[in-house]
This record gives structure tokens, sequence and C-alpha cells, in this order.
């Protein structure tokens, strides 16, 4: 037997081993990225819609602030029945630093207008509207954040024929309170 053909054999083998352990290394880094990929979804999905039924719930108490008792307990109960807190934790654990940020701005938000509600703001005082909207601008800096990250396309308010994100241009209270503030206007 030739040493050159033995050569060539090794050779040959160890080029098999190696194509097949980089192909793997590479499958499992795949499915790696992939998969931290649908637990950042989950997640941050999770996250939105335990601040939306809190949001929805507080809205309700703000619509309906005179029949509840005690509006404290009742604005504290909506985040705490929503799972607000215990998601976000969760959100920490896994987000990227950029949707952790927006979250927890957003986060924030919802606590400004849980503490609105809770000093008996209705949803169509100036007070919650001032609270609200700024809340409304957060959910979508969110909302664009973890579709610029999961996706790559980021939504504008252009998409759907708005100017901003924080809804005052749709709001019939805020329109009116413009228009009552505007100059020549008493």
């Amino acid at each position: 037997m030739e040493w050159g053909t033995l050569v060539a054999t090794l050779g040959g083998g160890l080029i098999a081993i190696a194509g097949t352990v980089l192909a793997d290394r590479l499958r499992t880094r795949q499915e790696h990225r992939r998969s931290l990929q649908a637990r950042r979804r989950d997640v941050y999905t999770e996250f939105i819609t335990a601040a939306g039924e809190a949001h929805t719930e507080l809205r309700r108490l703000a619509q309906n602030g005179a029949g509840a008792t005690d509006l404290e307990a009742a604005s504290r109960s909506a985040l705490t029945n929503a799972r607000v807190y215990e998601v976000r934790e969760r959100l920490f654990l896994g987000a990227s630093s950029r949707v952790a940020g927006t979250g927890q701005t957003m986060f924030e938000r919802l606590r400004a207008l849980r503490k609105v509600v809770a000093s008996g703001a209705g949803v169509s005082t100036p007070a919650f509207h001032d609270i609200y909207h700024p809340y409304l601008d957060a959910v979508w800096a969110y909302r664009k954040a973890v579709r610029d990250e999961l996706d790559g396309h980021a939504l504008t308010p252009a998409d759907f024929g708005w100017s901003a994100w924080d809804g005052r241009e749709r709001c019939p209270h805020c329109t009116e309170r413009a228009a009552d503030t505007a100059p020549g206007r008493r």
C-alpha cells in the first residue's frame, strides 16, 4: 500500500467528518435561533395581551367609576388580574434590550393610567386623556419594536392613514377639546 493512497483516504475521511460536524453545528445554531424567536414571540404577545386586558378593565372603571366603591383597589386589581407584573418579568428575562425598553415604557404609562383612574378621572375627562394618549403611543412603539425585531417590517402610522400613534386625531374628546381651546374661541 502506498503512503499517498493512505494519506488521501485519511484526508478525505477528515474532510467528511469536519463537514458533518460543521453542518450539525450550523443546524443546531439555526434551531436555537428559531426556538429563541418563538419564545420571544410568545412572551411579546403575552405581554401585549396582558396589558390590553388591564387597559380594557381600566377603561371600564373610568367609564363606570362612580359605581366602584374603591377605585384604588379596583384599578390595582385590573393590573394584577391581567398578570401584567408576572408577564413583564418574563419579558425582561427573554426580550431583546430594545423590546424590553419599549415594554417598560408601556408598563409605566399603563401604571400612570391606573393612577389617574384610581383618582376618579372619567373616560371623558382631560385628566384621563392626558395620560391615555401617551399610553397608546407607548403601545404602538412596543408593537413597532416587536415587529421590527421579529419580522423586520415595522409599521408606521401612515399604514393606517394616521399621522401619529397616540390616537388624539381620532379621539372625539380630544378633537372637541382642541376646538374649544383654539385661538379665537372662548
